[in-house]
């Protein structure tokens, strides 16, 4: 991954350092290791705390601390440890190698390709035993780094499309992945769970059997200390002092892939220890490699046994919350806090997506066909399912006459869902429309921007945390959710009186994983089935009925006018910033009024189908292909093409396994972010 970055670790802007040395931090290091593993050691249900067990050490013979000890929490507590080891291990590799500071196996991809790749060995049974194990999660995680190289443009690659490529690389191998749990659901048991990074499914054996390959890998990060110091200088003097910088950077990230991989196999996928230690041990002042690899081990492992143990202790409910849950909520704001130090070029003005080239489509007909297209896919699912509908009894049945059977199934069960995911998908395209007109950013989504997310985590707290609340408020709840995420991406992203289109993303970014995890945090320690757990947070209209529709509907009613009446001034935005200003257009007060009404859409939406990712994406862009840019073109098709989009995800999640569901969100994601991956290898050939 040669030169993909040019940005050191530990350098984003002004530099943050502790007053500490390398003896104190590793000595640290060991000290509150030793005190968080006791604490975890001796916190359980069972009743059984550290002084029972700490008289077994003394020649004690309680049958039941020994059980208890040997049984859960010893196998527990290796668990995090060896995991939290490798992950800091990989991130610090990551980091150095690539000279990324938001570099992490869970940023770039690899966690979530080892993930998936456990995933499919558990459903073809392909894996026996633990190294099998671990082979297979390093395969997964070794193809999803090499996508994310390939995706951010190999070696010519810039820092923010380096982990742009790895979040749509991630949410693509999440998204099957998720697909795979719910058409498999007893071969792959608890991955639900397990998929979050959980240490409540530890093996000791896995555990002891990893340890040695933990101890190669950390040898051979202290083998190449060196040269990655070296390295840190930049790649024109690493090369005058005959640093092969090429094998050294391959060499780094495939030992860092072995590591996130091992991980992956003891625990699941486990975000931002990865990130957070290796900073942590720079911050306080350790450059030297030879230091840092293993100071970041000893502070990887105290971060993972402190966040099961807070996962543990702080259960709203007192039921088991997956680690990972946790440390994604004391690591998104690191990563919040680095992006938004991350040095980046401001928009030039018109950095929208390019419209299609040469002549563009006659627009008429094109709608005339959009919608054609709508109503055929509606058409398309009411008669497909597990009850079919004859195509010519549809008429009939919808003008109340025919089967009465058939007349319920079609006009109380399909046609109110299928509709709510036509109006879904038609706001969630608008507003990302909007929302890329007026920040002329090409990457811009709502989802990627943490609107979704606030939305959805607004929506959660009012199931929640509020169940006797009217139905009427969730959306009133989510939109104050994905108000104040996007304030806080918004804000945060703001330097010196300009927002950098990059910065946006990568703040939007942080803030949707650190929503996403709030979200999970609720509905994972709440008392919700596991299936409805995973298909609320994919985004699906299952049993969605006329008053979901009604929201959507009044959303629509409302929206719609202001939206005509923002055509003109959304196409004077994307002009950029001076010509608005020129012809008399109040700037800032226009873009936050039409930007509170893209969040108010989307928000709206999310509140009664879940976080469904990347429509807002795909939908513009794809109607920004066929008629341009101006806001009375792009917008209208933007929306039936959203529109289409879930329709067809709808139905294909509710036909192809019945009468099981695939979410919808998901299989909109599967579409859509395949679509992210080719825009950002786009972007970068054409910049």
């Amino acid at each position: 991954m040669t030169g993909i970055a040019s940005t050191a670790p530990g350098r984003t802007g002004k530099a943050l350092r502790l007053p500490a040395g390398p003896a104190v931090i590793v000595i640290g290091g060991v000290l509150a290791l030793v005190l968080v593993g006791a604490l975890h050691l001796g916190h359980g249900r069972s009743g059984v705390g550290l002084p029972e067990l700490l008289g077994l050490l003394v020649g004690g013979d309680d049958p039941e601390a020994r059980s208890v000890l040997l049984g859960g929490r010893l196998p527990r507590t290796l668990a995090g440890l060896v995991a939290g080891a490798a992950l800091a291990l990989s991130g610090c590799l990551l980091q150095s190698s690539v000279r990324n500071p938001l570099a992490s196996p869970d940023t770039l991809g690899v966690t979530a390709g080892a993930y998936l790749a456990v995933a499919v060995s558990a459903i073809t049974g392909f894996s026996l035993g633990d190294l099998p194990r671990g082979g297979v999660a390093f395969a997964g995680g070794l193809l999803a780094a090499g996508l994310v190289h390939t995706v951010a443009g190999g070696s010519r690659g810039r820092p923010a499309h380096l982990v742009l490529a790895g979040v749509s690389v991630t949410l693509a191998l999440s998204s099957v992945t998720a697909v795979l749990v719910v058409l498999f659901q007893e071969e792959t048991g608890a991955v639900f769970f397990w998929g979050h990074g959980s240490l409540a499914v530890a093996d000791s054996g896995r555990s002891l059997t990893v340890l040695p390959l933990l101890a190669a890998g950390l040898v051979g990060g202290l083998l190449l200390a060196r040269t990655l110091d070296i390295l840190g200088t930049g790649d024109e003097t690493a090369r005058g002092l005959g640093v092969n910088v090429g094998r050294t950077r391959l060499t780094a990230v495939v030992l860092s892939v072995l590591l996130a991989a091992l991980a992956v196999s003891v625990t699941g996928p486990i975000g931002f220890i990865g990130l957070a230690a290796p900073h942590l041990v720079r911050m306080a002042g350790v450059r030297k490699h030879a230091a840092l690899l293993p100071a970041a081990a000893l502070w990887g492992a105290t971060l993972l046994l402190a966040a099961d143990l807070l996962a543990r202790v702080t259960s709203p409910t007192g039921n088991e919350v997956a680690a990972g849950v946790v440390t994604a909520l004391f690591g998104a704001p690191l990563f919040l806090w680095l992006a938004r130090r991350l040095p980046a070029e401001p928009a030039a003005p018109g950095t929208v997506m390019p419209g299609r080239r040469g002549r563009r489509l006659p627009y008429p007909p094109l709608l005339a066909a959009g919608a054609a297209l709508v109503c055929l896919l509606l058409a398309g699912g009411l008669v497909l399912g597990d009850i079919a509908v004859p195509p010519g009894e549809l008429p009939r049945l919808l003008m109340g006459g025919g089967d009465g059977l058939l007349r319920a199934v079609v006009l109380e069960y399909r046609l109110p869902r299928l509709l709510v995911a036509a109006l879904a998908g038609a706001l969630l395209a608008v507003a990302g429309g909007v929302v890329q007109t007026v920040s002329r950013n090409p990457l811009a989504d709502l989802t990627v921007m943490g609107v979704s997310g606030g939305a959805g985590f607004g929506a959660a707290l009012v199931l929640v945390a509020l169940p006797s609340v009217p139905y009427a408020m969730l959306p009133v709840a989510a939109l104050l959710g994905g108000t104040a995420a996007f304030a806080l991406t918004y804000g945060l992203a703001r330097r010196k009186g300009s927002v950098a289109p990059e910065r946006l993303v990568l703040v939007g970014i942080g803030t949707f994983a650190l929503t996403t995890a709030a979200t999970n945090y609720l509905v994972v320690g709440a008392r919700f089935q596991v299936a409805q757990a995973l298909t609320w947070l994919s985004g699906s209209t299952y049993a969605r009925d006329t008053t979901d529709l009604s929201v959507l509907a009044g959303a629509a009613v409302v929206g719609v006018p202001l939206l005509l009446l923002s055509f003109r001034r959304l196409d004077l935005l994307a002009l950029g910033e001076d010509t608005p200003r020129t012809l008399g257009l109040p700037l800032e007060r226009t873009r936050l009024a039409v930007l509170v009404l893209a969040v108010a859409l989307a928000a709206c939406a999310v509140a009664v189908v879940g976080t469904v990712a990347f429509v807002g994406l795909v939908a513009p862009h794809a109607a920004r292909m066929l008629t341009g840019s101006r806001a009375h073109r792009l917008l209208p098709t933007s929306a039936l093409l959203g529109a289409a989009l879930m329709v067809a995800a709808d139905t294909v999640g509710r036909t192809l396994i019945a009468p099981a569901e695939i979410p919808s969100g998901l299989l909109a994601a599967l579409i859509g972010t395949p679509y992210f991956v080719w825009q950002l290898r786009r972007g970068h050939r054409t910049g």
